[in-house]
């Protein structure tokens, strides 16, 4: 699995969810897991995917769209 996102539960959660219903598997964690869960949803969590769909992935994501105005 490699690295795709890190940044605040909140957003993870919502990141998690979109490359589910794009049929990117994905796994999230938290970044510290030792640090005490205390229901922040600014922890700090990272999202997960396979080698094989990060490409996709990151093209969803993180490529600017020339078919936006």
């Amino acid at each position: 699995m490699k690295l795709f996102y890190t940044g605040p539960l909140a957003n993870a959660e919502l990141l998690l969810i979109m490359l589910e219903k794009h049929g990117i598997p994905a796994r999230q964690q938290w970044a510290d897991p030792a640090e005490p869960d205390e229901g922040d949803l600014n922890r700090p969590t990272q999202i997960l995917v396979e080698e094989s769909d990060y490409e996709r992935a990151y093209a969803l994501f993180y490529t600017e769209r020339q078919d936006e105005l």
